[in-house]
């Protein structure tokens, strides 16, 4: 157990029996009344974001979290299945909890899966990734004297925004956490 004063981004806390992931935290002094901790943070079992405040005197049920990189192999009706490459054991996890993440992910690309109590809860995702162009729709002459962009479809089925030069073919850098394009990888 900690104290509101004592959480900090990147924590999992359990808040009335629901595990969260703490994404940001402030403390606030109001020029009136008690200070308190405004938090903002993500259900590990909906996604969904919401803002808390906790004061100094509450209690907090902080969560040890176990990180292991593993490898994406394959999703099926009900799970993604990863392999941790160390022991070669494959690890499940619902789509439920993991829908988002696997946008980004082509089989054999590296991942972390965040364990807590032992059981896999989340992944986590490397800060950008290198995904293949399978629809584009063609450029229109004239769009370049302005900053054009098209939707482009990728590999994993993701819909990314494009310059206009963005080709069928291409491998374009993505930004996980925005889902925005980076830039044009050259192989």
């Amino acid at each position: 157990m900690i104290k509101g004063t004592e959480i900090r981004s990147g924590m999992v806390i359990r808040v009335k029996g629901e595990l969260y992931s703490v994404l940001k935290m402030d403390h606030v002094t109001p020029g009136k009344g008690r200070a308190h901790i405004q938090t903002k943070l993500r259900s590990l079992a909906s996604g969904n974001t919401k803002e808390m405040r906790f004061s100094s005197n509450d209690k907090i049920d902080n969560l040890m979290v176990e990180n292991k990189t593993v490898e994406y192999l394959y999703s099926d009706q009900q799970n993604a299945v990863f392999m941790d490459p160390q022991n070669f054991d494959n690890v499940e996890i619902p789509l439920h909890a993991c829908r988002e993440e696997l946008q980004y992910l082509v089989p054999n690309a590296k991942c972390t899966i965040q364990y807590i109590d032992g059981k896999p809860m989340s992944i986590e995702l490397p800060a950008a990734v290198e995904l293949e162009v399978e629809t584009a729709p063609p450029a229109v002459k004239g769009d370049t004297a302005t900053n054009v962009t098209k939707t482009v479809v990728t590999e994993t089925g993701l819909e990314v925004k494009t310059p206009a030069h963005i080709n069928e073919g291409d491998t374009i850098k993505v930004d996980t956490r925005s889902g925005d394009f980076i830039e044009r990888v050259n192989k």
